[in-house]
């Protein structure tokens, strides 16, 4: 066996990603940045290469690299393979259609207001698939995050990568117990404490804005999670804004009131998925349960 032949078996495969964002940037501080490198890590990577190949990949002038031709034959070659994994391992995870388990990952308040109490009846009406269910908010990576459907209001960008498959409109509205708005403030909002979530701030100008409200609080508290404002309603604290489905629960036991009802607020949840719902027989089915439960929301006038 030649030495050539040696030195290309024992080339470092993970420093391969490094060189490529390297080469494809000219900048070893750029690389750094798309990898979450330090600017050492991708110049380490790229010397590991060079000594084994005995040649140089890059020309370095004036805080520059440029690739020699060395280095446009393996950023060549490397990207091929590098994209060809990233397909493989996509085509993979698109037509796993045959798993026993669908992994869902859903905004904290959401699964744990509405979506959780609800998945034993799925469970019960279809034994066969398992939901792993994630709890997680904001944008989000399905392929790195191993996860086949995501459930997000839609108050970022999502990338057109994805298909979006709309569930239903939000409506939310100020949400208290019974008896502190018939007794304690007298049917008047203004003389309310106003809970507010640090996660979603916005949420009481988002209502005001579409119910043309103009009054002010009595006093206001804050919370961390929008989770904990809205129990803090349930508890008799104050008045929260609650959006549907998130308070749907708590309207119908009666713990809680939308006494000026539910406004639209212009925003929606929906489904995140690779593909259409009917590609995957397993999202179709999770899919066209969620249609239904969403259905029954019952929405104060």
């Amino acid at each position: 066996m030649s030495n050539i032949h040696r030195k290309r078996n024992a080339l470092p495969l993970a420093s391969l990603p490094a060189f490529e964002a390297a080469a494809r940037h000219q900048s070893f501080s750029r690389a750094a940045e798309e990898l979450n490198l330090t600017h050492g890590a991708i110049s380490r990577a790229v010397a590991q290469i060079e000594e084994r190949l005995d040649c140089a990949l890059f020309v370095r002038r004036n805080r520059r690299v440029y690739l020699t031709r060395a280095g446009e034959r393996l950023l060549a070659a490397t990207g091929t393979a590098l994209d060809g994994l990233g397909r493989a391992i996509e085509e993979i995870h698109r037509h796993d259609v045959a798993s026993p388990i669908l992994t869902v990952s859903c905004e904290p308040s959401l699964a744990m207001r509405w979506l959780m109490p609800r998945l034993g009846l799925f469970r019960e009406n279809n034994p066969d698939l398992h939901i792993d269910l994630r709890l997680a908010g904001g944008p989000i990576d399905l392929l790195q995050d191993g996860c086949d459907i995501a459930i997000r209001r839609n108050d970022f960008g999502i990338s057109d990568d994805y298909h979006v498959t709309h569930l239903w409109t939000e409506r939310a509205g100020p949400v208290c117990d019974p008896d502190c708005w018939e007794t304690i403030l007298g049917r008047d909002l203004s003389r309310a404490r106003w809970l507010h979530s640090r996660t979603r701030p916005d949420a009481w100008e988002v209502w005001k804005k579409a119910s043309h409200y103009q009054g002010l609080p009595a006093s206001e508290q804050y919370f961390d999670h929008f989770f904990f404002a809205l129990q803090a309603a349930v508890n008799r604290l104050g008045t929260a804004i609650g959006p549907l489905p998130l308070v749907q629960d708590d309207l119908v036991a009666g713990r809680l009131i939308a006494p000026l009802g539910m406004a639209v607020t212009g925003f929606e949840y929906v489904l995140i998925t690779l593909d259409g719902p009917s590609r995957d027989q397993r999202i179709g089915r999770f899919f066209d349960w969620l249609m239904i439960q969403a259905a029954e929301m019952v929405a104060p006038g």
